[in-house]
Parts: C-alpha cells; sequence; structure tokens
C-alpha cells in the first residue's frame, strides 16, 4: 500500500480530515474504527449528535464553523477533526466475496463529489467496495464525507498502487470485469454474465484509459438516448450497480 498523500486544503489535510453534516458526522461516531480528534458545533447540534464523552467539543456559531470548512460547505452545525480511515486491503475484501458480488474499480475518477457520490451509490446497493488507483484518486476529506452520506465509514476503499495488477487479481477471484465506455458495442445487460462482477468506471472526458480497457473481460455501454452526449461518471455508477444487482 502506498504512502498517503499530502492534501493543500487549509481546511483539514489528508492526515487529519475535516468532516461536517449531521449525517457524515454521526456516521463517524458511530464508526469505531474511527478516531474523532476534535469537534466543534453549535450547542443546538452538538445536543443531537451526543459525543461520547472522551471527544473535546468546542462551541461556537454558525459563523465561526463556516471558517472551519471550505467556503459555502452545508456543515449543519458540526464539525468535527479525524484520523484517517485505515487502509483497506484488496485481498480482504477477495477473499470474503459473496458468489454474486458487485465491486466498483474507478481509474482515475479524482473529483471528491463524484467518489462521494459512487461511495453512497455503491453502499446502496450492496457492492462489497470501491477500488482506485491511489496516485490518481482524491485523499478522504469533508466534501466526500457529505457527498458519501455516511457511506464512507461503511463500505471498504481499495487503495492500490498499480490498476492493471488489481484488476488481474480481480479476475483470479473469479469476477468478471466490465468496462463502461461509450463507444462499446453492445449494452451493459448483455455484457452481465458470471455472478461475480467488477464494474470499470473511466474518469468524465477521458475515460477508461487503453491499458484500463484491456485489463476487462467485457467492454459495455449504458443505453442512453441521444438527448443527452454522456452521464455523470456518479450517475453512471449508479445506473450500472443497479443493473448488476437485478439482473
Amino acid at each position: 500500500m502506498s504512502r498517503r498523500k499530502k492534501s493543500h486544503q487549509s481546511h483539514g489535510t489528508a492526515n487529519r480530515p475535516r468532516l461536517w453534516g449531521k449525517h457524515a458526522v454521526t456516521a463517524a461516531l458511530d464508526n469505531p474504527d474511527r478516531k474523532v480528534l476534535r469537534a466543534w458545533a453549535t450547542r443546538e447540534a452538538a445536543d443531537f449528535m451526543r459525543f461520547p464523552k472522551e471527544v473535546a467539543v468546542t462551541f461556537a456559531d454558525v459563523a465561526d464553523l463556516g471558517r472551519l470548512v471550505p467556503h459555502d460547505a452545508p456543515h449543519q452545525g458540526v464539525v468535527i477533526e479525524v484520523e484517517p480511515l485505515e487502509d483497506a486491503w484488496l485481498d480482504d475484501i477477495l477473499t470474503q466475496a459473496a458468489e454474486n458480488a458487485v465491486l466498483l474499480v474507478l481509474d482515475q475518477v479524482t473529483d471528491p463529489h463524484n467518489v462521494g457520490a459512487i461511495l453512497r451509490s455503491a453502499a446502496a446497493f450492496g457492492a462489497i467496495g470501491i477500488v482506485t488507483q491511489d496516485r490518481h484518486s482524491p485523499p478522504e476529506s469533508g466534501v466526500i464525507a457529505k457527498a458519501a452520506s455516511g457511506a464512507l465509514e461503511r463500505l471498504p476503499w481499495v487503495r492500490v498502487v498499480n490498476l492493471a495488477r488489481a484488476l488481474e487479481e480481480i479476475a483470479e477471484a473469479g469476477f468478471w470485469r466490465i468496462g463502461l465506455t461509450g463507444d462499446a458495442d453492445r449494452d451493459l445487460k448483455d455484457a452481465l454474465g458470471p455472478p461475480r462482477v467488477a464494474l470499470v468506471l473511466g474518469a468524465e472526458g477521458s475515460g477508461l484509459r487503453q491499458n484500463t480497457r484491456e485489463h476487462c473481460d467485457a467492454l459495455a455501454r449504458l443505453p442512453i438516448t441521444g438527448a443527452v452526449e454522456s452521464l455523470n461518471v456518479s450517475n453512471a455508477a449508479a445506473v450500472a450497480l443497479y443493473a448488476a444487482s437485478t439482473r
């Protein structure tokens, strides 16, 4: 597992990210694997959150809380500073995967809003985790946690050095790897075969890299109309997850 990246955010760092919003903070407090270092909250929010006794809470007004997070971030009266979660390992989730497991692989999807939304959809449709390339994915942050609406605390997120090698390991574990791309010759429903599926999605604009495509067992497209050119990657992930979960 590679080293954690440094972050240039002024509102928390990769080593001490700040999370905000009631759903994200509640999920973090409920996660026994998450270490909460400190908290800031309005008195009303503090009563609602019921922080553990060992967490020091600083009472603050809404304006003060706004200075602890990026501009216009919807903090809902509560901000916490945490330690990043321990690294998840690909071998662990592959070994424990059920026969009909669905796994998501993201090829250089770097926008934290998209990654957070994908985490939320993956948790909603029962995926066993997401896999990203460490150097080309965002670190844990409040933006991801807010978009994930609690899923950051519940879904394993595996960061790998070499995505192609990870795809090989995924195939060795019996997963059918489907790369989602608009130029594929067949729809996703026709590419779904074996019960274990790994859905592979690329970044918006550039899509799947050639080496990633070559490490997929099939390429497939979503059957969208000509009214739009493509779907946002997080929307595409949600549709693909639904299709895989209902086959």
